[in-house]
């Protein structure tokens, strides 16, 4: 009997350390795959030196993954055997950068064959797409795991929409361990890329159903914008969502949301709460540009740990569009 107890006693820690070794940290990987922060620092470097406007749509890619079904790599699954997955539904069609994943993937699966998961070449890639644009960088946790499961109708649902008020992105941003401060951080993404006319058609030509434009629009800015956007159903030239900045991360996006020149409603509406309003005042002054930096690095923390898969959960996908 004393020996049982015994052998519990020391298996009880042992049991700590194996389940503590499974969880998410920077150093996840540094006996299985120790060059893996490397190999895509140097994947991406090449990446956008070729293509500098694809920093946006890989930053976007880790945010639409993380906002559905957690960081599981789920908006990387092509739809199969009629299933219509993530990267089909109506707020990922102008989704970009697959091709670019596959790549660094592809060149972790010779390095490292089956250990490194597609969820965390999305989060590094995300990170390093921010540094390279000039941005802040910030230590990524890895360890997630993929997931096995992808459905467009659960990305209609759970993202944050374009056209969303506080209460909407707040019940979003919330649902997902996040708060107002996180939303109006988060936001800044924006400072990067470029959206098609259908993503904001509406506050130009029918914002309440009568053919009206929004209010809170600054007009000039409008006037510019329909130059580009002719129609609700237009989706030729895209426009930059930081104008004159869009390859560049930095603090430019919070000035135009601040002359009330926001693409989306959704950053029209950040003025309209006093907590997101007083972000974006502060930070659109220029003197607190590394405050944001900081505080992107936090917020992107805390969104690349939503709802992550561990231990048996999951699997380690060995090609990031289908699973294994």
């Amino acid at each position: 009997m004393a020996i049982t107890k015994c052998c519990v006693l020391l298996l009880v820690p042992l049991v700590a350390v194996l389940v503590a070794a499974d969880q998410p940290r920077v150093d996840y990987y540094s006996e299985t795959c120790p060059n893996v922060e490397a190999i895509v620092r140097e994947e991406m470097e090449r990446i956008i030196a070729a293509a500098p406007s694809l920093a946006g749509p890989l930053l976007r890619l880790h945010f639409h993954d993380c906002f559905v079904r957690g960081c599981d790599a789920s908006v990387l699954l092509s739809s199969a055997g009629g299933n219509t997955a993530e990267r089909d539904a109506k707020p990922n069609k102008s989704l970009r950068g697959f091709g670019s994943v596959e790549r660094v993937k592809a060149r972790l699966e010779t390095a490292c064959p089956g250990t490194v998961s597609c969820a965390d070449v999305l989060a590094l890639m995300a990170r390093d797409a921010v540094v390279r644009a000039r941005g802040p960088s910030w230590p990524v946790t890895l360890g997630r795991r993929d997931g096995r499961a992808s459905s467009a109708g659960e990305a209609a649902a759970s993202l944050p929409p374009a056209d969303g008020d506080i209460p909407t992105l707040a019940r979003v941003f919330a649902s997902n361990g996040l708060d107002l401060k996180d939303l109006a951080v988060l936001s800044g993404a924006h400072t990067l890329g470029t959206a098609h006319c259908p993503s904001y058609a509406g506050r130009l030509y029918n914002f309440t159903g009568k053919g009206d434009a929004d209010p809170s629009l600054d007009s000039e800015y409008a006037g510019k914008l329909r130059t580009r956007c002719r129609s609700l159903t237009d989706d030729g030239m895209p426009s930059e969502m930081d104008p004159g900045s869009y390859k560049t991360f930095d603090t430019s996006y919070y000035r135009h949301v601040a002359k009330r020149r926001g693409l989306f409603s959704s950053d029209a509406s950040l003025l309209t709460d006093a907590t997101t309003r007083g972000y974006v005042q502060r930070i659109a002054t220029g003197k607190f540009d590394d405050e944001f930096f900081r505080d992107f690095g936090e917020s992107m923390t805390k969104m690349g740990n939503v709802a992550v898969l561990t231990g048996a959960d999951g699997e380690i996908r060995k090609k990031c569009y289908v699973i294994n």
